[in-house]
């Protein structure tokens, strides 16, 4: 039978799991799923062998997200559009005061870098998130994978390879973000093309992730003109009925929520750079939204 004390030391260690899980998979429901099963495997282990909970539960949660992320690759499932991962709330400023490590949490949860790792193989991806987002030493993630030092390190450096190569350089300074979020949100619902361009890189990016069940565009816009039109003929037409904005943290930075009579229609984050936005990200695919209802 299961202890408090052992249903205690999972739940310690919980957040690091699923935040294991959902950088690996970009997916907040699979990697609860992820996490639920690393809890049965937990409940049902010989602790007297575990000298160390954290890594055995770690190591547990990184094979199984491993496995998941396999099935997805075997069934070669497409999707409607540009895909984006599953928003997922964050708030790493309460948990980790230190700049430098907030840093480096938010980006490796952030929306463009999460892109950028659906590419990697799936042992790669594991090495990549354990190295870079949680700081393991090799011989660790070795002994967590079952594979030697070296050719880990190998893995290492090819992930981290690709994505420095694809990854765009954006800042991840929170306040200036959300205050360029404020001003683009105010020029959008205010129908200011003028004002909208203003805040605009030349060579913005919009991004739209409906997976083909609601209205977003099924191509990467790019160029200010194309994004900031979209965005205000989009407003004008007020196609979400009943609306309301709610700031949160999502993926290490400000993003909005937007509600339509209470219940999340679709969520938009802004990547910015030299004072101006880089990339939008919206995200109205209902099945990415349900873990939202209550943020």
């Amino acid at each position: 039978m299961t202890t408090e004390t052992e249903t205690d030391v999972f739940e310690e260690h919980r957040p690091v799991l699923l935040g294991v899980a959902y950088r690996m998979l970009g997916r907040v429901a699979d990697a609860e799923d992820v996490v639920q099963e690393a809890w049965l495997r937990w409940s049902g282990a010989d602790r007297s062998e575990v000298r160390e909970p954290r890594a055995y539960l770690v190591r547990v949660t990184t094979r199984l997200a491993i496995d998941r992320l396999r099935q997805v690759k075997a069934r070669g499932e497409t999707y409607v559009g540009p895909w984006l991962p599953e928003p997922y709330v964050t708030d790493i400023g309460d948990t980790v005061p230190d700049t430098a490590e907030r840093a480096v949490l938010a980006d490796s949860v952030s929306l463009a870098v999460l892109v950028v790792m659906e590419s990697l193989s799936p042992l790669e991806r594991a090495v990549f998130v354990l190295r870079e987002a949680f700081g393991y030493p090799y011989a660790d993630i070795a002994a967590m994978l079952d594979r030697g030092e070296a050719a880990v390190r190998q893995l290492a450096g090819r992930a981290r390879k690709h994505v420095d190569e694809r990854r765009p350089r954006y800042e991840v300074d929170p306040t200036q973000r959300r205050d360029l979020t404020e001003r683009f949100l105010a020029a959008a619902e205010g129908g200011d093309l003028e004002g909208l361009m203003s805040l605009l890189a030349p060579d913005v990016r919009l991004v739209g992730d409906s997976g083909g069940k609601a209205k977003a565009p099924v191509r990467v816009l790019e160029t200010a003109d194309k994004v900031g039109r979209f965005i205000v003929g989009a407003a004008r037409k007020g196609g979400v009925p009943d609306v309301s904005w709610r700031f949160l943290e999502i993926n290490g930075g400000p993003a909005v929520l937007a509600l339509s009579g209470g219940k999340p229609d679709s969520v938009f984050q802004l990547d910015v750079a030299d004072g101006r936005v880089q990339a939008v990200y919206i995200i109205r695919n209902p099945d990415k939204l349900h873990s939202l209802a209550t943020a």
